[in-house]
């Protein structure tokens, strides 16, 4: 921990909070794309674009908050997509 300063104390309390409210945002974000990943070996078409719907969601909002970055957020969702449009063909 910091130094006995209090100023000190409080920063590395409110950074613990943020590390583990970005920890369990990272997470659910890489849950939901497992889901679109396992819904497409599957060959289940349906399940995969829900799950991918949701997927997007919680990546917009992650990239929204800066937990992850734009670029990031964008490579992650066409990679998804890209995964979901090849049960059709």
């Amino acid at each position: 921990m910091a130094t006995k300063q209090s100023s000190a104390e409080k920063r590395h309390l409110q950074d613990e909070k943020r590390r583990v409210r970005n920890k369990k945002v990272k997470s659910s974000v890489r849950t939901a794309a497992k889901k679109v990943v396992v819904a497409a070996h599957a060959k289940d078409k349906a399940q995969a674009e829900a799950q991918l719907k949701d997927m997007i969601s919680q990546i917009d909002t992650a990239a929204r908050k800066g937990i992850i970055k734009k670029n990031a957020a964008a490579r992650k969702k066409s990679r998804m997509q890209r995964l979901v449009n090849l049960i059709g063909a």
